[in-house]
């Protein structure tokens, strides 16, 4: 029987593809959970990491050697606490999995449950750090709708997709 568990181990900055891809290389099952975005900017990457930094990895860890995730390339370490590695329940990975399929079918996670009226604060250009009203989602799914207070009435904005998130 195979003692094989997820962990989380930690790319170096912006090493996530390559960090990804040497996993494979090495016969071991990964996941990387990533969105997929149209960027205001053509040229930027059309992919996204859900958590930038982070993979999963599932394998025997009595079989490979902690060492081998802790040293291997585009690698900073596996995921401890109080120096153990810390495996990631079946049953998460399976609901991490369900929900970014489901906030990939939703347009990405700036639509997730987002309702017309819904706070959303602008992430990108001039008006970056003002909060508006999510009005709508417009057609093809990369523009939408705000509603931005300024002098006493709500002016209406369309914006990139990627320019506005839920306020923390």
């Amino acid at each position: 029987m195979s003692n094989r568990a997820w962990y989380v181990i930690q790319s170096k900055p912006h090493k996530e593809n390559q960090l990804c891809a040497y996993l494979q290389s090495q016969a071991l099952e990964v996941y990387y959970p990533v969105l997929h975005v149209k960027p205001a900017n053509p040229r930027s990457s059309k992919i996204r990491p859900l958590f930038p930094r982070y993979l999963f990895v599932r394998t025997n860890l009595d079989e490979i050697g902690l060492s081998t995730l802790r040293w291997m390339p585009y690698a900073i370490g596996i995921v401890e606490f109080d120096g153990y590695a810390a495996p990631v329940p079946d049953a998460i990975m399976y609901e991490l999995r369900r929900r970014v399929e489901a906030l990939e079918a939703a347009g990405g996670p700036t639509f997730d449950g987002l309702k017309p009226g819904d706070r959303v604060r602008i992430t990108e250009g001039a008006l970056a750090g003002y909060e508006a009203l999510f009005d709508m989602r417009l057609s093809g799914g990369e523009r939408v709708q705000v509603l931005l207070e300024m002098l006493g009435r709500q002016v209406r904005l369309q914006l990139d997709a990627n320019a506005i998130e839920r306020p923390r």
